[in-house]
């Protein structure tokens, strides 16, 4: 799975973090997403998606 974030698209919700910490963070200045594993293991796919699904801004792209 590859994981794709538009930074410009981020409204700094955090929905991402709370669906899969271990992916996602926020910068602390502006609360705008940081992913920390562009390519996180077929474990983590279900919280991945569940993040993705929640981002009201859409800036988060799950690939296979």
């Amino acid at each position: 799975m590859k994981v794709i974030i538009d930074e410009d698209k981020c409204v700094g919700a955090g929905q991402c973090v709370l669906s899969a910490a271990e992916v996602f963070d926020q910068r602390d200045e502006d609360g705008i997403v940081v992913l920390l594993d562009a390519a996180p293991q077929d474990a983590q796919r279900a919280p991945v998606e569940e993040a993705a699904a929640r981002c009201p801004a859409l800036a988060i792209e799950v690939l296979p």
